[in-house]
Formats: C-alpha cells, sequence, structure tokens
C-alpha cells in the first residue's frame, strides 16, 4: 500500500430509517440504552446525493436493525455503484443488494452463527456475490457483531485478515468502544491495520479533527482510511467541517 495516501471515506449510518449518529457501544435491542448523538432532519437520500455529487466513493451505509431497507434502496438508487450497504447481509439476500445499487456488500454477524467464525458461510457469501464484491467488518481486536454489542471468538490480527482476503476486496473496522465520541481514534489498532492489511482498509471510530487524517496516513503508511463521524458538521458536529476534510483528502 506504500505510495498512497490514506483519504476520508464517508458513511452513512440508518437507525429506523433515518440517518443518525450512535454510541456505538449503546446500540442495542433495549432503545432506553441507546445514546444518540445525533439525528438528521434530512432524508437520507440527501447525504447519497452529497457524496455523489462529490465524487466521494467507497462510502458506506450501515443498517442498524429493522426498518431500514426503504432508507437504504433509495440512497442506493440515489448513487448506483457509489456506495457499499451493510446490516444484516447474508449470502441469500447479498445479490439483490448489488442489484440496489451497491458498490460492495458488508458482512459481519453472518459470518458468526453461535459467535464462533465460520469459513463455510465465508466461502457462501464469497461465492454469491464474487470476492471483488464483499468487504468484512469487524470490531478493533475483536471481531463484533449484533450491532457491535456480541464479541465473537475470531481475534483480528496478521493470521485472521490474511484468511479473510482471499475471499474478500476490503475491510471495514469500527473501533465501537470509541465510536460517537469524539476522543480520538485507537492509535495502536490503527498502526497495526497498516502493518496487517494487504487489501483496502477502512477505520472507522473516534476521529475529532481534520488533523486526524493525516495521523492514520502516518500510522498507517498510508495503507488505512479513515471515516468521520459524530465531529463532522454535516452530522451536527462542531470539530470538523466536510468541505475542508474532502480538499485535505483530495476528494474534492
Amino acid at each position: 500500500m506504500s505510495g498512497r495516501r490514506s483519504v476520508f471515506r464517508p458513511c452513512i449510518d440508518l437507525h429506523g430509517g433515518q440517518v443518525k449518529q450512535i454510541v456505538g457501544g449503546t446500540l442495542s435491542d433495549n432503545p432506553d440504552e441507546l445514546k444518540t448523538n445525533f439525528v438528521s432532519q434530512k432524508p437520507p437520500v440527501e447525504f447519497a446525493r452529497l457524496y455523489r455529487d462529490r465524487q466521494l466513493e467507497g462510502g458506506h451505509v450501515i443498517k442498524l436493525g429493522p426498518g431500514n431497507d426503504e432508507a437504504a434502496k433509495e440512497v442506493l438508487a440515489a448513487w448506483p455503484g457509489g456506495l457499499q450497504i451493510g446490516g444484516g447481509v447474508t449470502d441469500k439476500n447479498a445479490a439483490a443488494w448489488i442489484d440496489a445499487g451497491a458498490s460492495k456488500v458488508i458482512v459481519t454477524s453472518y459470518l458468526f452463527p453461535d459467535f464462533k467464525f465460520s469459513l463455510q458461510r465465508l466461502q457462501s457469501i464469497s461465492s454469491a456475490v464474487g470476492k471483488d464484491r464483499l468487504v468484512v467488518d469487524g470490531d478493533k481486536w475483536f471481531v463484533a457483531m449484533n450491532k457491535w454489542q456480541d464479541l465473537t471468538e475470531m481475534e483480528v490480527c496478521q493470521e485472521s485478515l490474511d484468511l479473510l482476503s482471499h475471499y474478500c476486496s476490503e475491510f471495514l473496522v469500527h473501533a465501537a468502544d470509541v465510536e460517537g465520541l469524539c476522543q480520538g481514534i485507537d492509535e495502536a489498532l490503527v498502526t497495526k491495520l497498516g502493518e496487517w492489511c494487504r487489501i483496502p482498509t477502512t477505520y472507522a471510530g473516534g476521529a475529532k479533527d481534520i488533523s486526524d487524517l493525516d495521523l492514520v496516513n502516518r500510522l498507517s503508511n498510508g495503507g488505512v482510511d479513515l471515516t468521520y463521524g459524530s465531529s463532522l458538521d454535516i452530522f451536527g458536529g462542531s470539530l470538523v467541517k466536510f468541505d475542508e476534510l474532502i480538499k485535505l483528502s483530495g476528494s474534492a
């Protein structure tokens, strides 16, 4: 990955059909535990159009729980081939999401029945859409599933990433314990991802300053891209301006 620079990758987190920024560790089936930093009054499709108009490719749309399929389909239709989709993706519905306009599908929970990694399931979904259309999503040092609530047995390390990379074309890594807190990135994790990952990788969690993009670039030697969430002005934040970020990223 040497010779390239880390860039900004946009996101759209859908919860109840709305764009929200949620503190990752509070996302569960109990609504009383949910902590939300931002709920957009704009329809989700407007964010897809914004990213399309700025040609910000490689962004991810994550469906957090039920009630998001209609909004997700509208988002993908607004920019066919421009966004990835995750949340409830299996070998049975992955191809349909590609047909709906997703550039790639993102999978986590399906790979871990009873919290145990299933190589057979990974092979099945990879066969369903093709390696080039598959992204595997994980959390920090252990892969997390079910809206980041349940840790699985798979440690994120050189060996596990090498195995996964035989069947997918990209990694998305959520540091759920810092997600939505705007307290800074997990520098140790980003450094290790830069060492371990041999395919495109995006890190999400804790970015709070425009300089974090340069920090991720330095720590990962340009091998890891960065997603900004709650700190970004388009998500109600006051720490990072969207227009300045995409200029720095070279995506303007």
